[in-house]
């Protein structure tokens, strides 16, 4: 893989994904403050000073180089301009170009066909730009939403660790949901 530079939003019929601001933070404090958002989430709802360091801290990432890198995307409307959700993306492993991804969406758009459609826009920047040959998820098996979207991608339940990370005071287990650059490949790279 070679150091990417995100510089252009990626679009799709009805999305804009481009690289975070300090412009949205509100937006990002909608949802991000919800307990039912974070409930499956490594961190706590975040109050709005919280949303502001997060913000300030996603905003400054832009390149992708070694392991660890990551980009963390706001999801905009097309419609309306309304930052609904955002996306991840980081290098887990240049060496094996092994990239994860993952996302949180405001309730307010569920059902909506949205954060698949970031999503599979997502798998496509990974394989058709950055170059990777995996994409892994992982997730708590208890969001079903979220491994639902794993399956719609095409992913595959991989393995399933139990109690294997403590957080938020009690032991749980985390699923791992993979896809190949080939795989997407052979389904038509659309899904």
């Amino acid at each position: 893989m070679r150091a990417y530079e995100f510089a252009t939003p990626l679009r799709t019929e009805r999305l804009s994904l481009r690289l975070m601001t300090m412009d949205d933070v509100d937006a990002v404090h909608a949802y991000h403050s919800r307990p039912d958002v974070t409930r499956y989430m490594l961190f706590d709802a975040r109050d709005r000073a919280a949303v502001i360091t997060k913000v300030t801290e996603m905003s400054s990432h832009t390149s992708l180089a070694v392991d660890g890198d990551y980009l963390q995307l706001a999801v905009v409307r097309a419609s309306d301009n309304r930052l609904i959700g955002d996306v991840y993306f980081s290098l887990k492993s240049v060496a094996n170009d092994t990239a994860e991804i993952g996302w949180c969406f405001n309730p307010d758009v569920h059902g909506q066909g949205f954060a698949t459609e970031a999503a599979r826009e997502l798998v496509r920047f990974a394989f058709a730009e950055v170059g990777m040959r995996r994409l892994v998820a992982e997730l708590d098996p208890r969001n079903a939403p979220s491994a639902a979207l794993c399956v719609r991608l095409g992913m595959r339940l991989e393995g399933l660790f139990v109690e294997d990370m403590f957080y938020k005071g009690e032991w749980g287990d985390t699923a791992w949901y993979g896809l190949l650059a080939s795989e997407w490949a052979a389904r038509g790279a659309g899904l």
